[in-house]
């Protein structure tokens, strides 16, 4: 029998989230994944009136605020026929687009990229040969020797204080960093400048929606009116302004995310490009409708699944087929009404808590069990991977021409097989290739939405159906969107005006869920089996692929030895 590690909770991510893993001979054998706080949502949303619920499934996150709203109005919109107008369309868009953007580089800064660069090493750099690899690799204006030498310095007084403040307590000197002092160096100052601009591009929901991180929404379109004259409404200055924060949301990516994310592939893909690849399935629901939400066809995002990596085909995915998806609660801490080993599609779904697991704090998990407050998603009866690589895999065998630049682009410079996207570094790139689309895209709705307004056509809403007095006595619908962590899909049924069951399943349903019924892993746990581990005590390794996936679920980092006895703690950071 190995040795079992308990990380417990998985830091630089939102939520709560425990990784115990086996490890023999250095490697990891066998992992099980739990959520450890219950969600619920579901419960306080019955008996509500359906045009309100996105108001509170927002909620549900403080970081992936916008789409749990999209997906919330989308299912309400589907159950009662409603079709938005397009201005409404593209300005969903355009939300939609500035959340994966900041979602996406705050993700690779801030709680990624310390997985893979070295704070403290930053102080051994050379800052004019820090300035000379930063100009090789981009055009980027904040490359002087001084700028990195003026970073430096900050750091250090940090480090001489004895308090390293917001890099505190990392993993710093482990044996599985690879970047050279000058590279580091780099990335802390990006790492800055990352917190400046993240706080920019996210007034673009402000405009749109009146507040981040929780935009308001609207079922029948968007709560903003398009008047160019007037200083209450969308003008002219204000979407003059869009625009100017879109332009530097794509010089950024395509300046700085994109060559910083290279750089450090390069120095990892000769082994992250072969570990951490886990199930071999990759669900899409796509978005970005360019000709309405109901022509799947027209999505910047297509839908599909592949199946074992089988790049030569898609599958088509529909959520409103109850023999497709369905949730599992065999080792989750909900009961069935007909039993735990039962599958249900969402609309017929049941959220019935049932905590059956170890007392806090320390007890270890009986992972033969119930060991998990997710529920176990299946397509088909199969576990699937969503997020990032999911969708640029099922663009890529889709046959889209821009999926193929973007990834031909990353594998020639790396010089690395297709096959390298299957892994724990492939899931990683994979998040910023679709950030140049995605900003790529975000201009093309703007230009659209200019358009639309130019020749006349002001339309955010339609009120045909807002009323409830015209809603037929029962209704069922489903919205689906993609999150930046991936497929995201809410399930409601609406009786007598009122919702009579809501479901929510969520990218981390998905990856992070327990084992099913049949014993058969879910993304996280089948990811880290075969990692090595350097150092059991400090388990870098267990964080890059996790966080590989972004995990929307937060705080300190406590660890355990097999027997539950306290080894080592590392405060949040």
């Amino acid at each position: 029998m190995g040795q079992r590690i308990v990380v417990d909770p998985i830091t630089r991510i939102e939520g709560h989230l425990r990784i115990e893993a086996e490890i023999k001979d250095g490697i990891i054998v066998d992992a099980y994944s739990s959520g450890t706080m219950v969600r619920g949502i579901e419960l306080i949303l019955k008996g509500r009136d359906p045009r309100d619920a996105w108001a509170f499934t927002e909620r549900v996150c403080g970081v992936c605020t916008t789409v749990h709203a999209l997906a919330s109005v989308r299912t309400v919109e589907n159950a009662l026929k409603i079709t938005i107008p397009p201005n409404a369309e593209l300005i969903r868009n355009l939300m939609f687009c500035t959340q994966y953007m900041q979602d996406h580089v705050v993700h690779f800064y801030h709680l990624h990229a310390l997985d893979w660069v070295d704070v403290v090493s930053a102080l051994k750099a050379n800052p004019a040969a820090t300035s000379a690899l930063a100009q090789s690799i981009s055009s980027w204006p904040r490359s002087s020797p001084g700028y990195f030498s003026d970073v430096q310095k900050r750091v250090a007084k940090f480090v001489e204080s004895g308090q390293l403040g917001i890099f505190a307590n990392g993993y710093w000197g482990h044996s599985a960093y690879k970047l050279p002092p000058e590279a580091n160096l780099m990335a802390v100052a990006h790492y800055l400048e990352a917190l400046e601009w993240q706080k920019e591009i996210v007034k673009v929901h402000t405009i749109f929606g009146g507040k981040n991180p929780h935009p308001n929404y609207l079922v029948g379109g968007v709560p903003c009116a398009i008047n160019i004259e007037e200083s209450n409404a969308l003008n002219a200055e204000r979407l003059a302004y869009v625009g100017t924060l879109l332009a530097q949301a794509k010089d950024f990516i395509n300046q700085v995310y994109i060559p910083d994310l290279l750089a450090v592939a390069s120095f990892y893909k000769s082994d992250w490009g072969a570990i951490g690849g886990g199930i071999s399935n990759y669900l899409a629901y796509g978005d970005l409708p360019t000709n309405g939400y109901e022509d799947v066809s027209s999505f910047k995002f297509p839908r599909g699944i592949i199946m074992n990596r089988n790049l030569s085909e898609v599958i088509p995915v529909d959520g409103t087929d109850p023999d497709q998806i369905q949730e599992q609660i065999a080792h989750s801490y909900y009961d069935y009404s007909d039993g735990d080993k039962g599958s249900k599609h969402p609309w017929e779904g049941e959220t019935k808590l049932n905590y059956t697991g170890p007392k806090p704090p320390y007890e270890s998990l009986n992972v033969s069990e119930k060991y998990s407050w997710l529920k176990t998603p299946r397509w088909k009866g199969h576990a699937m991977e969503v997020g990032p690589l999911s969708r640029m895999l099922v663009g890529y065998a889709s046959g889209k021409d821009e999926y193929k630049e973007v990834i031909h682009y990353a594998l020639q410079k790396l010089d690395v097989p297709v096959t390298a996207l299957f892994s724990t570094l492939g899931r990683t790139a994979a998040r910023g290739l679709e950030s140049v689309l995605v900003a790529k895209w975000s201009t093309e709705f703007y230009d659209q939405l200019l358009a639309n307004i130019k020749n006349g056509d002001t339309r955010t809403f339609v009120a045909d159906k807002w009323d409830p007095e015209t809603w037929p006595s029962e209704a069922k619908g489903v919205g689906m969107t993609e999150a930046p962590r991936g497929a995201l899909a809410h399930w409601i049924r609406i009786k007598d005006k009122l919702i009579d069951n809501y479901q929510l399943v969520v990218p981390s349903t998905w990856n992070a869920s327990p084992r099913d019924q049949n014993g058969n892993l879910s993304a996280y746990e089948a990811a880290l089996i075969g990692t090595p581990i350097a150092d059991p005590e400090n388990p870098l390794e267990i964080l890059r692929t996790i966080h590989s996936f972004d995990p929307c679920l937060a705080c300190a980092v406590h660890l355990y030895d097999n027997k539950g006895k306290y080894v080592h703690q590392v405060k949040t950071f």
